[in-house]
C-alpha cells in the first residue's frame, strides 16, 4: 500500500513574507507598549523629562518653548524688579541699543514695545539650582547685579551671597527681597569690589557658584573705577579672572560654577572671544570644563535689527547665550 502524502511546501518568498509580517507585528507592539520608533528604538519624550528635570538636560536650552515662558511669568508674578536699581543708570557702547541688549542679555521675554521687564530668567535660575546645586545649599554669586538670583535660591530653600559694588543696587534688591521673601529667609548681598569681598573669611564653603558677569564694556554700569565695564577689556579680563580665581577657592570639591555669558564686540567690530576667556579663567585657576550648553533667547526686536546689521557690516545678530559649567575636582 502506498500511502500518498501531500506535503505543505512553503517557498522562500512566503518565508520571507512571513518574516516581515513577524517583524512588523513585533514593532508594532514595542511601538504600542515600549514606545520606540519605527525602528525600534527608544523614544525619549520631552514631557517625561520635562516632568523629571524641569527642562530636558539637552544642550540647548530654548527658552521659546511654552513650558519655559511658563515657568518664568510664574516667577515674574511674585514680584521681582531687577532692572530696579540700575536700569536709568546703564549706558552702552558700540552699536548695542539699551533698551534692545539689556533684554537680550538678561534673558527676558518681550510682551510688547510698551511693556517689558528686563530682569535676569528667572526660569533659567530655578532650572540651575535644581540641577547643580544640593538641596538646601549655598551658592556664591560674585556678580550679583539684580535681586533675582537671590530671592529665587531663597524662595526655593537654598542659601545666597551675592557680591554687588553699587549700594544702590544692594539697598534696591533687600527691598524687593523683603517684599517677597519672610523677614527669616532673606538673601544676603554684599557691596564692594568683589576682588576684595572675596579674601575675607568665608566659612562654610560653598556648594555652587552661578554668576552672569559683566559683558566686559557693553554695559557701563557706573563710572566707578572699580567696576569692569569701565576698564579697557584686556584689564577687565585680568581682574575677571582674578575674581573667579578667589570665588573658586570658596568652593567645596567636587561641585559646580556656572557663567552665562556671550560674546562682545570690541569698536573694531570683531569679537573679543569673552566666552573663550571665561573658560580659560577657570580653567587655568584648575576647574574643569563639564557642560557647554547654548541659552536660545527669544527673537524679540531682533528680527528687525537683524537686516539692516547684516546689510551694513554682515554681523550676525545674536539670539544666544552660553551656559558654562565648570567643576571643581581640587
Amino acid at each position: 500500500m502506498v500511502c500518498n502524502i501531500t506535503a505543505n511546501v512553503i517557498s522562500l518568498g512566503e518565508v520571507a513574507d512571513f518574516g516581515k509580517i513577524n517583524f512588523q507585528l513585533k514593532t508594532k507592539y514595542k511601538m504600542e507598549n515600549q514606545k520606540v520608533d519605527l525602528f525600534g528604538e527608544p523614544i525619549i519624550e520631552d514631557v517625561l523629562l520635562r516632568d523629571k528635570f524641569l527642562e530636558p538636560p539637552f544642550s540647548i536650552l530654548d527658552t521659546r518653548q511654552g513650558s519655559w515662558q511658563n515657568r518664568k511669568r510664574r516667577w515674574q508674578r511674585i514680584g521681582m524688579k531687577s532692572e530696579v536699581g540700575r536700569a536709568d543708570e546703564l549706558t552702552y557702547t558700540g552699536a548695542a541699543s539699551k533698551f534692545d541688549y539689556y533684554r537680550v542679555k538678561e534673558g527676558t521675554r518681550e510682551t510688547t514695545d510698551e511693556q517689558s521687564t528686563s530682569i535676569f530668567d528667572p526660569a533659567l535660575t530655578e532650572l540651575m539650582y535644581n540641577w547643580f546645586c544640593p538641596k538646601g545649599g549655598l551658592i556664591l554669586d560674585p556678580f550679583a547685579g539684580g535681586s533675582v538670583r537671590g530671592i529665587v535660591a531663597h524662595y526655593l530653600g537654598y542659601k545666597y551671597s551675592g557680591l554687588e559694588l553699587r549700594q544702590e543696587q544692594v539697598d534696591s534688591n533687600r527691598e524687593q527681597a523683603i517684599n517677597i521673601l519672610p523677614v527669616t529667609n532673606q538673601p544676603q548681598w554684599y557691596c564692594g569690589d568683589s576682588d576684595e569681598l572675596l579674601e575675607q573669611d568665608w566659612t562654610p564653603k560653598f556648594d555652587f557658584i552661578f554668576s552672569c558677569p559683566p559683558y566686559a564694556d557693553l554695559e557701563v554700569y557706573s563710572d566707578l573705577k572699580e567696576d569692569l565695564s569701565n576698564m579697557p577689556y584686556k584689564d577687565f579680563v585680568m581682574k575677571y579672572r582674578s575674581i573667579i580665581g578667589k570665588a573658586l577657592k570658596l568652593l567645596k570639591k567636587d561641585c559646580y560654577a556656572v557663567f552665562v555669558v556671550g560674546e562682545v564686540r570690541g569698536k573694531d567690530g570683531f569679537y573679543y572671544d569673552f566666552v573663550g576667556d571665561t573658560k580659560r579663567a577657570f580653567i587655568e585657576q584648575g576647574a574643569k570644563l563639564y557642560n557647554d550648553a547654548i541659552l536660545v533667547n527669544v527673537v524679540g526686536s531682533a528680527s528687525m535689527r537683524a537686516s539692516k546689521v547684516f546689510e551694513a557690516g554682515k554681523k550676525l545678530t545674536k539670539i544666544h547665550q552660553n551656559v558654562l559649567v565648570f567643576k571643581k575636582t581640587f
